[in-house]
């Protein structure tokens, strides 16, 4: 144990909030799986150890990706991308349909359905990262630089899009944000939000899922017009937040977890709201607001472009769902399928969004071994002087 404890390495701020999370997900899940345990007709337990393991088994893949040089992830992009297209085509064919929407592919013998989104996220910011960086010195020629990273963002962009429009429309809003750090030209970064406005009518208009597309949106800007089974979620969610007050109701003594469809995933923070009350809301925010500051300062620190724009993808990423998933509990935006980072209950995120979290730590230890050697160079530097 001490010898894991003394390689673990990186920003220690990011370690605990990645701690604090994983505990409060224990309690909420534990606390929201309740219902779905007694529909089952097994015992709620089961739900938190199978979360309980794939917690650990997510704090085990942060551990090794982030003893991992953040360098090698460069060459690991092509590899992911050149898996992610074709299976990002197969689950819309072939995907097993879940919820009305293709998004997961069964693994074999273990049965056990992965988002293929997931791991799309991480290739593609992974790849912006590595493309960006290393084509700094003709980043304005349209051919080398500017078609490969626009046709990358759009393929992928349309492949979730077709079954999951928010979390294309997140992965396309953080791609955008890394073409202007790796300073794309504006009049290209026109041209790629341009051809995602004319991608996305076509998924709104043409695409498999248009009417659910359609049906939230309107329900979400006309509620009181709505069809009441279309906003039964949101309703029941923000009574969730209305009646846990400031202080809450206490760890588990939520009642909209009845009635809740997914108060395990989909809409975690409003039971949070409802048993921690105003106050564990804020400081669920706040965890994450400090983990998008602490990445900001690793970004800003690093010395290599590849490692400032992965940090910064994958920083952006992971906070961009986490405040999607907390504005949809509130009220704030339409109700979509994305997970609570590191709190909702699910096996693929959990594990995906622990690799990425290794990623930014292994960057942070990066700068950290710089930072050290730079100073052991100051110091006998001035030893030599001395003598």
């Amino acid at each position: 144990m001490e010898r894991l404890i003394s390689k673990t390495k990186g920003d220690r701020w990011i370690w605990l909030i990645v701690i604090l999370l994983s505990v409060w997900s224990l309690l909420a899940v534990y606390s929201a799986t309740g219902t779905l345990a007694y529909k089952k007709g097994v015992a709620s337990e089961q739900f938190l150890i199978k979360h309980l393991v794939m917690i650990i088994g997510g704090i085990a893949l942060m551990y090794f990706s982030h003893l991992l040089d953040y360098r090698y992830y460069a060459g690991i992009s092509k590899i992911l991308m050149v898996i992610t297209i074709p299976l990002l085509a197969y689950t819309l064919l072939f995907g097993a349909n879940v919820n009305e929407a293709s998004r997961w592919v069964t693994i074999p013998i273990i049965n056990q359905t992965f988002q293929t989104s997931d791991l799309a996220k991480l290739a593609l910011i992974t790849f912006l990262a590595r493309s960006l960086s290393r084509k700094q010195e003709n980043i304005k020629d349209v051919k080398k630089a500017f078609l490969p990273i626009m046709g990358s963002v759009c393929g992928v962009f349309v492949l979730i899009a077709l079954a999951n429009l928010s979390t294309a429309l997140m992965l396309f809003g953080v791609s955008i944000l890394l073409l202007i750090i790796g300073r794309i030209s504006i009049k290209q970064i026109s041209i790629v939000c341009l051809a995602g406005l004319i991608l996305l009518s076509g998924v709104m208009l043409l695409g498999p899922r248009r009417k659910t597309y359609i049906s939230r949106i309107e329900t979400f800007l006309h509620p009181e017009k709505a069809n009441p089974d279309k906003s039964f979620q949101a309703n029941q969610a923000k009574i969730a937040i209305a009646t846990g007050g400031v202080f809450g109701k206490g760890p588990g003594n939520s009642t909209q977890r009845n009635y809740l469809p997914h108060p395990y995933s989909d809409f975690v923070f409003a039971l949070i709201i409802e048993e921690y009350g105003m106050i564990g809301g804020v400081g669920l925010v706040l965890l994450y607001l400090v983990f998008l500051y602490r990445c900001v300062l690793i970004v800003t620190q690093s010395p290599k472009a590849f490692g400032a724009l992965l940090a910064a993808g994958l920083s952006f990423s992971l906070t961009i769902q986490a405040f999607a998933n907390m504005a949809v509990a509130v009220g704030l935006g339409p109700v979509t399928g994305v997970p609570l980072p590191l709190v909702s209950m699910g096996g693929t995120s959990i594990l995906f969004t622990s690799v990425a979290f290794g990623i930014i730590l292994s960057v942070s230890r990066d700068n950290d071994e710089k930072k050290e050697k730079s100073q052991e160079k100051v110091i006998v530097g001035e030893i030599s002087a001395l003598a």
